[in-house]
């Protein structure tokens, strides 16, 4: 496990780097405060959905570079906690076939003891009640 205390969701990176006139204060406010706090980490599906807003990986490496943001791997148990979040959200009427993003997510944070910085706070206190998270 790394030094990282804090994965950061993808709906805060883009509010930063694709600025988002409703998000991007609180944003970047709670963004520099977990990057005071020591590094903080992203894996490979934050780095997806965030490279939809570039045209080259090398940008999207300058935008999010190493020394700043963490890259992790996903956890195989974190893969576990996904497919079981999955399946309370389809026994709760969710329509998706397959597992979304944010449960990969929540369950990374989760499996490591991360807190999460996030706009979600519904979707992720749902699906993972004891998962620390920093949103506004």
């Amino acid at each position: 496990m790394s030094d990282a205390r804090i994965l950061v969701d993808t709906n805060v990176l883009l509010d930063v780097l694709v600025p988002d006139p409703t998000w991007e204060a609180w944003s970047t406010k709670a963004l520099a405060g977990a990057l005071s706090q020591g590094s903080v980490a992203i894996n490979p599906i934050i780095y997806a959905e965030v490279s939809v807003g570039f045209e080259r990986a090398e940008e999207l490496d300058d935008a999010l570079p190493e020394r700043f943001f963490l890259r992790e791997q996903l956890p195989y148990p974190a893969g576990f906690l996904a497919g079981k979040a999955f399946e309370r959200y389809r026994r709760n009427g969710g329509t998706r076939t397959t597992p979304i993003a944010d449960f990969y997510i929540g369950a990374h944070a989760l499996v490591n003891g991360y807190a999460l910085l996030t706009r979600d706070r519904r979707r992720y206190s749902t699906y993972f009640p004891r998962l620390p998270l920093i949103t506004p």
